[in-house]
């Protein structure tokens, strides 16, 4: 198999099954490395592993085929259209969640499809893509929705709390390269008791709420560290928190989230509010994993394995 391989510098890894959802993954991924100067790779999970152990040598030998024709397909059109990117394909003999994880370097990211056919097809349908999500040690994008938005369409970020602060540059980073505005959006349940609740009317009219305070201080923060960077930030109050972000994201190129060491694979343990973002938004979800303390974001590799 043909193996072109990058530098050890940071890496847009896309999951490619053959699949039309993978496709626009990797396409996807091309650009997001073009924007960033970052090689781009290409890996197709074959499980060879476990067809080896249990399957006949021929179902074995018909899984490596296929994984180097969908991968010889994918390189093909990335490269008609991105011929200077530093490409790289790769069959891993691993599982689809192992495969991503271990193909990721620091600083990298993992970009899949929404949904596939075989290979990568389980990835966010079950357990297998919310492992694959939350298990991430580098941000996850998946590519849902409009693909394409121009016109300025900027990067929102999902913003919860202080602890939103690791890993907002990333947004700000992404927002940057594109050349778009970048905004901070918080969203509150109505059903959530106010802060201010023993307040005067009069008062809390005039004065800033505690979640216009944190928006306010992340926003300098970030004009801060990135002066030419338009923020906007905005504040909202609705019947579900998840419900707003996805109408939010019909406006949006770019939807960023932060998940915050959970290491459970249902979808309670990722978090009804990502998960329903990774089902219903109108355009690509990026979910950057973090600590929630000074460490800041987690981006680290699990080592190689591939054919």
């Amino acid at each position: 198999m043909r193996t072109h391989t990058s530098g050890a510098g940071p890496r847009t890894v896309v999951g490619v099954d053959g699949s039309e959802h993978a496709r626009a993954a990797a396409l996807w991924g091309a650009d997001e490395a073009t924007l960033h100067g970052q090689g781009l790779w290409l890996v197709h999970a074959a499980n060879l592993d476990r067809l080896d152990r249990f399957a006949s040598f021929e179902t074995s030998e018909h899984a490596r085929t296929n994984g180097n024709a969908v991968l010889a397909a994918a390189e093909e059109e990335v490269r008609g259209r991105f011929p200077e990117l530093d490409l790289t394909v790769k069959l891993s003999r691993r599982n689809p969640v192992t495969a991503l994880h271990s193909a990721v370097g620091p600083r990298g990211t993992i970009v899949v499809g929404s949904r596939g056919s075989g290979g990568f097809g389980p990835l966010l349908l079950g357990s297998v893509g919310l492992e694959a999500v939350v298990g991430s040690p580098a941000p996850v994008v998946v590519v849902r929705g409009e693909t394409g938005r121009g016109d300025g369409a900027p990067v929102t970020a999902a913003v919860r709390d202080e602890h939103d602060a690791v890993w907002l540059d990333r947004a700000a980073r992404e927002a940057e390269v594109r050349k778009c505005p970048l905004r901070l959006l918080n969203i509150r349940s109505m059903f959530v008791r106010r802060d201010d609740r023993q307040a005067a009317p009069e008062v809390t009219e005039q004065r800033e709420s505690p979640r216009e305070r944190l928006l306010t201080d992340l926003a300098a923060r970030v004009r801060e560290a990135r002066p030419g960077l338009t923020v906007q930030a905005e504040t909202g109050t609705a019947r579900s928190a998840a419900s707003a972000l996805v109408e939010a994201s019909r406006k949006a190129g770019l939807l960023v989230v932060g998940s915050h060491e959970r290491r459970s694979v249902s979808a309670l343990g990722l978090g009804h509010v990502v998960h329903a973002l990774l089902h219903h938004a109108h355009c690509p979800v990026q979910i950057v994993p973090y600590t929630r303390d000074d460490r800041g974001v987690a981006e680290e590799t699990l080592g190689d394995d591939f054919v």
